[in-house]
């Protein structure tokens, strides 16, 4: 590992532990204020900027964003999504009282999560620059994805699950344009569309975070925002998985989260029934 791929690992790092307790902060401030509402998006915005405990996490995790993004620049997208994946148990530590499923959710995860680092072991994972066309493709996939998950699959999950999940395949979009941006020159055609996915994946988690708890809402976004870029960097931008053992790992860390992120987003017994996805924006 060179120097300069190791100071994005630790950039990615320090990321991480800005953004979830940026989550955890913003949660427990959004879900004591009135509904929020994008019929009065401007009088929702004021709501919340008004509020000093969720402006404090808001800016702590513009800090952790802009870590990401040097970090991106040091290092292959990839080695710094596993980096950061950690942030679920940090975020799982902040919440304090786990009830048996989400503890077991947060488990599997984890143990995913140390697959993934046992699979990055003497990777040095070259990154390419990737197609625009499939990176335009990935982020308008993710798009649909979700619309789908926050409207018909939100129905079944744990409340704000489904907010969750769609903040989380739109943050991870737009770090798979800003992976892309980083080089700069014609990439850079790809910023107005990865702030457009981070303004959606921000208005999904705070409607998400009214309606769920930290990590039905927060901790599914986490997984999700660092899976998905891991597959990305191996789909898009040529990071190979790696041979034998390691490759077994790597499949088996992917499986292990999307376990992880099913236990969490399955909705406890006697858990009344998530809003539609219209009620869900209303």
């Amino acid at each position: 590992m060179t120097l300069k791929v190791g100071a994005g690992l630790v950039l990615a790092l320090a990321s991480a532990g800005a953004l979830n307790w940026s989550y955890f902060a913003q949660h427990g401030a959004a879900a004591g204020l009135p509904p929020l509402t994008l019929r009065r998006p401007l009088q929702s915005l004021r709501l919340l900027f008004t509020n000093r405990r969720w402006v404090i996490g808001f800016v702590t995790g513009i800090g952790g964003w802009v870590l990401y993004v040097v970090a991106l620049a040091l290092a292959p997208l990839s080695l710094v999504q596993a980096a950061s994946a950690g942030g679920i148990a940090l975020l799982a530590g902040l919440v304090g009282r786990l009830s048996p499923r989400e503890r077991v959710g947060v488990a599997v995860a984890v143990a995913g999560l140390f697959l993934l680092g046992l699979s990055l072991i003497r990777t040095s994972a070259p990154s390419g620059h990737g197609s625009w066309p499939a990176i335009a493709i990935w982020m308008g996939a993710s798009l649909g994805v979700a619309a789908f998950a926050a409207g018909p699959v939100a129905r079944v999950l744990a409340g704000g699950a489904g907010l969750g999940i769609a903040a989380g395949v739109l943050y991870a979009a737009g770090d798979v344009g800003t992976k892309a941006a980083v080089v700069g020159g014609g990439r850079l055609a790809f910023v107005p569309a990865l702030l457009a996915c981070h303004g959606l994946a921000f208005v999904a988690l705070q409607l998400g975070f009214q309606r769920g708890g930290a990590l039905a809402t927060a901790g599914m976004a986490t997984l999700w925002t660092n899976a998905l870029p891991i597959a990305a960097g191996s789909a898009l931008f040529g990071e190979s998985l790696p041979a034998g053992a390691r490759g077994v790992a790597r499949v088996a860390a992917f499986a292990c989260v999307v376990v992880g992120a099913a236990a969490l987003a399955r909705p406890e017994a006697g858990e009344p029934a998530p809003a539609g996805p219209v009620s869900a924006i209303d």
